[in-house]
């Protein structure tokens, strides 16, 4: 008996900022739930494309954001609408379109999905160019959208919130072409979780109010605010758990910073269990983050967003406060008045947990899968064999021109 051979979804990602990596795999968990019948496969298309350059950009962009927030959130702002600098921006950002080809034979995707911005515009081009008519859905990862996200060969666009939906329809996307099914999260997160377990599990003090503080996946966190003598001026002992991300150099400096405070402190760097913390905490601390606030949403766990950084970030901000589901703090004196207040008034707490229910939506992941499958149904995919004689000297040209521009990096 012959197999018949799985169809493939193609999911495109981008370390940069690990929001991107999690949708990503959000959905690939979701697809092989839902579509056991199909194989996904998931990319970071930037350090496929470029093995070379990536790691020295990827460092240049997290230092840029630590070092130069403002210079960051100017060329957000510069770029945020199109423009001659943001399509002039974006071009340089989306070279790759012969990797992308030479991947798409490879894989023979019946349909990409994409996380990351730069990766759905190259594709754009390609169909624009007529050497690919795959379907593409492009997943947005922000509670905000920018011109770098959109692109005109995209078939749909899964976003999390209606603001954005409107924000897209206003820039000329029709209606029909955009979901709002909330920010994919994993699906860890919808499975039944018992607080008093976990709080044994993980060695906490059950009588004591419990704050989780996250930095995203870099552990970006202020140092300023990690210090006993500003977490001591909190007028009550609570407990802290302390997400690092991969920043081992700081956790290892709170490890020796932190162990003279009054409140009991626990330490972790890049974990994968971050639903059962948010399970067990009373309120989080941390960056404004697409697809972190989505999950403490999801766990309708009262937010203080610190400091946002300039850009996409303070737009995120902007929407979780107007929605009723956190408070923006601007310096450590602000925050430990928050924390205080927040631990102190029931009121607000239930009221935000309130409005957290409200903005739920937990199967994101699986709504999107939805509307992948649907993007599947609506065109077939051509691939090699199908291409035209001039089509195929086209695509030979592209390679040929961005291998001698690749040998060169």
């Amino acid at each position: 008996m012959v197999m018949k051979k799985k169809e493939k979804i193609l999911i495109l990602s981008g370390s940069f900022g690990q929001g991107h990596q999690q949708v990503a795999t959000a959905i690939r968990e979701a697809v092989e739930l839902r579509l056991p019948d199909f194989e996904s496969i998931v990319v970071d298309f930037m350090a496929w494309a470029h093995p070379n350059v990536y790691p020295i950009s990827h460092y240049v962009y997290m230092k840029s954001i630590q070092m130069l927030p403002q210079l960051y959130g100017y060329l957000y702002k510069k770029t945020h609408d199109r423009n001659a600098f943001s399509l002039g921006l974006n071009n340089i950002m989306s070279a790759g379109m012969g990797k992308m080809l030479k991947l798409l034979q490879q894989i023979r995707p019946t349909v990409v999905v994409s996380t990351f911005p730069f990766a759905a515009g190259i594709l754009s081009k390609l169909k624009e160019y007529g050497l690919t008519n795959v379907p593409l859905v492009t997943v947005i990862t922000d509670h905000s959208t920018h011109s770098y996200w959109i692109h005109p060969f995209t078939n749909h666009y899964i976003v999390g919130s209606n603001g954005v939906k409107q924000e897209l329809i206003h820039l000329g996307i029709t209606g029909e072409q955009i979901t709002c099914t909330g920010i994919p999260i994993r699906t860890k997160f919808l499975q039944p979780m018992s607080k008093e377990a976990l709080i044994q599990k993980h060695g906490l003090n059950p009588c004591l109010p419990t704050i989780l503080m996250m930095g995203g996946g870099e552990g970006l966190i202020g140092e300023e605010l990690l210090n006993p003598g500003t977490l001591d001026t909190l007028p009550f002992k609570a407990q802290f758990m302390i997400l690092c991300g991969h920043n081992e150099k700081l956790r290892r400096q709170l490890e020796s910073k932190l162990h003279s405070t009054k409140h009991p402190i626990y330490l972790f760097g890049y974990i994968e269990h971050v639903q059962e913390l948010m399970a067990i905490s009373d309120l989080i601390v941390t960056k404004p983050g697409g697809v972190t606030t989505s999950e403490a949403i999801a766990m309708e766990l009262p937010m203080i967003l610190y400091k946002p950084l300039p850009g996409q970030e303070q737009e995120n901000a902007q929407f979780l406060t107007r929605s009723g589901v956190a408070v923006n703090v601007k310096d450590t004196a602000e925050l430990i008045s928050s924390i205080s207040t927040f631990l102190n008034n029931s009121a607000d707490v239930i009221r935000m947990k309130k409005n957290a229910k409200i903005l739920n939506k937990k199967a994101a992941a699986f709504e999107a899968v939805d509307i992948i499958t649907e993007s599947m149904m609506q065109q077939r995919p051509f691939y090699e064999t199908e291409l035209s004689p001039m089509t195929k000297w086209r695509t030979n040209r592209l390679l040929k021109r961005e291998g001698a521009f690749y040998s060169h990096i």
